[in-house]
């Protein structure tokens, strides 16, 4: 399965590739992630819980990030496997240009399954996976243009503080 979309944010690109990069800021953005851990030149280990139609599985599996020019583009790849439900792997292509008011990221996805996912039609496959996408970089969209709702995962516990004040934007430019 095959798409692409775009969307306009309202960040420059350098603020747009730093949240594609951070692993808090992932685990926020993909539905159902549990965990998200590690980084970019390392990759990341994840662990999602899905149910596509009657069909429910925790995925564990490796996402990396390849052909990365700072601030313009990168490639997303992901492979997970969900027990017997079956398997999932894909990824993203994405790409940032400058635009007047933001960003313009635009992404080309391309997913695949099997198992007893694989089992439920690929209509049903599809749909799932145009939803997926879409919720992911709309949540991306969400964590960059109101970072108040993503927070660091390594702030102080029971703090009072504003999450602001703890977000991943401040960790990575400075400003909260």
């Amino acid at each position: 399965m095959k798409m692409s979309d775009q969307r306009e944010i309202a960040a420059d690109p350098a603020t747009v590739y730093a949240a594609l990069l951070d692993p808090a800021v992932l685990k926020a953005c993909v539905p159902g992630a549990t965990e998200v851990i590690g980084n970019p030149s390392d990759g990341y280990t994840a662990s999602v819980t899905q149910r596509v139609g009657p069909v429910k599985a925790t995925f564990k599996g490796q996402v990396t990030m390849s052909d990365m020019v700072e601030n313009q583009s990168l490639t997303i790849s992901g492979a997970g496997k969900g027990g017997a439900a079956g398997f999932a792997k894909g990824g993203a292509v994405v790409t940032l240009t400058p635009t007047a008011s933001g960003t313009l990221l635009a992404y080309e996805v391309e997913a695949k399954v099997g198992g007893k996912i694989a089992q439920l039609g690929s209509r049903l496959i599809d749909g799932f996976a145009k939803k997926m996408a879409d919720q992911f970089f709309t949540n991306l969209q969400q964590a960059i243009e109101d970072p108040a709702d993503v927070t660091a995962e390594d702030g102080p516990s029971g703090s009072e503080e504003a999450p602001a004040q703890k977000g991943w934007l401040k960790k990575i430019t400075g400003r909260g």
